[in-house]
């Protein structure tokens, strides 16, 4: 696990079927420690992890992010919140469900984006620094200092999902952190534009 921005952290697990690294965060915002989409830590990070104080929350952000949620609920004694339009599809235990536009422990604004993978998809923003927007499956970190969206295959109108996803640019940030690929620490906001023109 290694710091990136002020009060955050990521680590990643190399998904050989992707050939991808799957990421999570560690946020350290307001009075909260919050999980973004964990994949598995290793002995050491969750150990680290545990040390440093309680974890408050896990926020999964589709239905495809579970990832160790599930284990990690248990192992950390902690909540889980998940989008609410994908939760039926979940098999993690949920102790919230969340929707568009809301506000989130920690001052994470919810960001739902239409005509994607799955209809819960949303992406998290934060308001500290010059922004951080953070996305599971709305944006691959791919190639590095570029993002893409899925293959075509994935959404039921491609077309409609690129539209979908400039409702990002509504939102300041200059920091996106993916779930899948590598993240974007500067300039981000630019790079998304180019690649959904």
């Amino acid at each position: 696990m290694k710091p990136i921005l002020p009060g955050i952290a990521t680590w990643s697990w190399f998904s050989k079927e992707k050939q991808l690294n799957f990421n999570g965060h560690l946020l350290d915002v307001g009075e909260h420690r919050i999980l973004v989409d964990p994949p598995p830590l290793t002995d050491a990070d969750l150990s680290k992890l545990t040390s440093a104080g309680q974890v408050d929350y896990i926020l999964l952000t589709n239905r495809d992010h579970e990832r160790e949620s599930a284990t990690y609920k248990d192992a950390l004694k902690t909540r889980v919140y998940v989008p609410q339009a994908d939760a039926p599809e979940m098999s993690v235990t949920s102790d919230k469900t969340f929707v568009d536009g809301e506000l989130l422990p920690g001052g994470i604004w919810v960001v739902q984006l239409s005509d994607q993978k799955s209809p819960g998809e949303s992406a998290l923003f934060i308001q500290q620094g010059r922004g951080i927007l953070i996305v599971g499956d709305a944006l691959l970190g791919k190639p590095e200092g570029a993002v893409s969206m899925l293959p075509a295959e994935k959404y039921t109108d491609p077309a409609k999902a690129r539209e979908g996803l400039r409702r990002l640019l509504k939102y300041n940030f200059d920091s996106l952190l993916v779930g899948d690929g590598t993240s974007i620490l500067t300039g981000a906001k630019a790079i998304v534009a180019k690649a959904l023109e």
